[in-house]
């Protein structure tokens, strides 16, 4: 019997980035909601001090749309991804505007008064225009539809 999938095979490196893009960004997810759950408690505990949790604490809700958007939007590319779906580029692109709008606002207007480890940042930053790159490389292969 003939496939009516016309995709090429999906490569195996498929599997293995988008498994580690869903543990990736479901971390980030779960930072999103324990800040919002419990604030208090998971900041403190990630070793922030209290002027950090005020301030974080104080974030307009307009702010917090766009870091939703940049948790959110990745954990939607991430299934998106391991679904062959090509709607995991557009999840990862909003999830980068999300990435850019909130901490480029927390870094150049809102001013933390313990500014993330420049590590981390990088490292976000990478990992999310890698997961965009890598999902743009498979659309155009025809792995996504």
């Amino acid at each position: 019997m003939e496939s009516m999938d016309s995709r090429p095979a999906a490569p195996g490196h498929l599997w293995a980035v988008g498994t580690i893009s869903l543990l990736w960004n479901a971390f980030g997810c779960y930072d999103y909601v324990m800040s919002k759950l419990s604030p208090e408690t998971h900041f403190r505990d990630m070793g922030l001090g209290p002027e950090t949790i005020a301030y974080m604490q104080a974030f307009p809700a307009w702010l917090t749309v766009f870091w939703a958007l940049g948790v959110w939007g990745s954990l939607a590319g991430s299934v998106l991804l391991l679904a062959r779906s090509a709607l995991a580029v557009p999840a990862f692109a909003i999830s980068l505007l999300g990435l850019a709008v909130s901490q480029g606002t927390q870094l150049l207007w809102l001013t933390p008064p313990q500014p993330p480890p420049v590590a981390m940042v990088v490292t976000i930053w990478g990992a999310l225009m890698f997961f965009l790159a890598y999902a743009l490389r498979m659309k155009r292969a025809g792995v996504l539809a």
